[in-house]
């Protein structure tokens, strides 16, 4: 004998494969996101550090150049 069409269960396997599929549609659009933000604007190379250098001051010396 066959056994009764469970249809919570068929329902449930649906819903699972439906947010399996959004999760990984999610993941790829951050990488996607992550890829795009590290590579920059069109035309320059990526950096390796995105924040500057600050430049040493010499104790004395003054940005406008009065001493």
């Amino acid at each position: 004998m066959a056994f009764k069409v469970n249809y919570n269960q068929q329902r449930a396997e649906r819903d699972r494969a439906k947010q399996a599929k959004k999760e990984a549609k999610l993941r790829e659009q951050e990488a996607e996101l992550m890829r795009r933000r590290n590579a920059g604007p069109p035309g320059e190379a990526p950096e390796a550090d995105a924040a500057p250098e600050p430049a040493s001051v010499v104790e004395g010396d003054k940005p406008n150049g009065t001493a």
